[in-house]
């Protein structure tokens, strides 16, 4: 099995641009090929441009997990529709999108994890969702190698997994079935705007005219938007990932506490996680968004490690520059995939904790390790709406959540897109929360 998608990944879709669309999306994770799917399926005339490669980001780089469980409430029916559309696809794709409807468990390290977990039941109660607590001794019979003294847990036996390295490949062959021009190693340089309308794109290929543009550039949204007037307040954190080798089976689903996870894959090793440790680069754009960020600083400042410099070319970096021009190279082609190295301390104590946790096996052996950067948003639950540009729709700040929520959340902004009722509320996810008075509250930290 691959594991993330990089630079060295051939091309696959080189589609020849055509001189005008309907709607161009910009960035090639989930979020984008599944909004163009939808899109295409609906009638209209889509391109896709991809700066790297499809998947190359977050979207090959995050834990494999399709979960209900510890959802934002806002979030939760659209994740429950998306988990409907997982069930299509494997159905039509089969074995090789990874999709196994294993269950999602979270287990508790403190007798007040409980609670935590309870009020989120609390909080969604009436939802639909299958999540119950289980008791030590229940956990204990479905991890019975385990030997770690977890005092009960979070259960959604409905929840489930997929391989993220080939399913996104593969929802993007899809699409491009459906008639979607999909055009890898092709940035967007800039809107075409006129009379404050967008009229098309400038790509490195040459200009797109089109009536609308739906930004899913993911960690790059910010950037992009920030050079034609729109602001957001969304930064990013760096989440290191390692992927062991073959293993004998503990658990065919994917759990968390609150210092590791694990999921089972479909290669029969574990994709690993740190649970209580990610990084963060200060760069210009944090400073400009502390204060919009205070009330989840106090939640995350014990698990992040700032450094004070982002590596040359990333978004916030000190060096990006902040405007635009079409006809000059971008930032998105200087650097075509963010591929930060992982925190190899928090690989190392991963791999401890898994022992600890399953001590029959001992420090599993890591076959590779990889880290990706996750678009958040200060109340970490995504922006989703039309900007106040016309023409343009902002879809990004899935704050990891993306990989599970993508093909409801892509069939939702398609929707959006064309002006057709959503069939979700998305009051929680509109621009103006961050300019209208509205007090911030960050979702569940589950």
């Amino acid at each position: 099995m691959r594991f993330p998608i990089t630079i060295d990944t051939p091309v696959g879709f080189a589609a020849e641009l055509p001189a005008r669309a309907d709607v161009v999306v910009i960035g090639g994770g989930i979020i984008g090929v599944m909004t163009a799917y939808y899109l295409a399926e609906r009638g209209a005339k889509v391109v896709l441009c991809e700066k790297g490669r499809i998947a190359g980001e977050q979207s090959s780089r995050n834990w494999g997990w399709i979960r209900q469980q510890g959802r934002d409430p806002a979030e939760l029916p659209i994740v429950m529709e998306s988990l409907r559309i997982w069930q299509d696809l494997a159905r039509g794709l089969g074995d090789p999108l990874g999709y196994r409807e294993t269950g999602v468990m979270y287990l508790a390290n403190e007798e007040g994890d409980m609670a935590g977990f309870q009020a989120w039941l609390d909080m969604v109660a009436g939802s639909g969702v299958d999540s119950r607590l289980i008791s030590g001794a229940e956990v204990a019979q479905m991890i019975p190698s385990a030997r770690a003294d977890w005092k009960g847990g979070l259960w959604t036996a409905s929840d489930a997994r997929a391989e993220p390295f080939v399913a996104v490949p593969l929802l993007a062959r899809l699409a491009a079935e459906k008639g979607v021009t999909i055009r890898e190693n092709c940035a967007v340089r800039c809107l075409d705007i006129a009379a404050g309308q967008v009229a098309g794109v400038v790509t490195e290929a040459g200009r797109i005219a089109c009536d609308q543009v739906v930004v899913a550039a993911g960690a790059w949204s910010r950037l992009f938007l920030r050079a034609h007037g729109v602001r957001i307040p969304q930064l990013s954190v760096l989440a290191s990932v390692a992927a062991t080798e073959p293993l004998p089976e503990v658990f065919a689903g994917a759990a968390a506490d609150s210092y590791f996870a694990f999921r089972r894959r479909v290669d029969g090793g574990y994709t690993l996680a740190p649970g209580d440790h990610h990084d963060f680069w200060i760069g210009p754009d944090a400073f400009r968004e502390f204060f919009t960020y205070l009330p989840l600083i106090g939640r995350t400042f014990s698990n992040t490690g700032f450094r004070p410099m982002a590596p040359r070319g990333f978004p916030d970096a000190w060096s990006t520059p902040r405007w635009l021009d079409g006809d000059l190279e971008s930032p998105f082609e200087r650097l075509r995939i963010l591929d930060p190295k992982p925190n190899r301390r928090a690989i190392g104590r991963l791999r401890d904790r898994f022992a600890g946790a399953f001590p029959g096996i001992g420090r599993p052996k890591i076959a590779a390790a990889w880290a990706g950067m996750i678009e958040t948003m200060p109340d970490i639950v995504p922006v989703i709406d039309r900007a106040p540009l016309g023409g343009l729709i902002i879809a990004t700040g899935l704050s990891g959540h993306g990989f599970g929520i993508g093909p409801g959340m892509g069939r939702v902004i398609a929707d959006l897109t064309l002006g057709r009722d959503p069939g979700h509320d998305l009051t929680r996810f509109r621009l103006s929360r961050f300019s209208d008075g509205t007090k911030l509250v960050p979702g569940p930290s589950l």
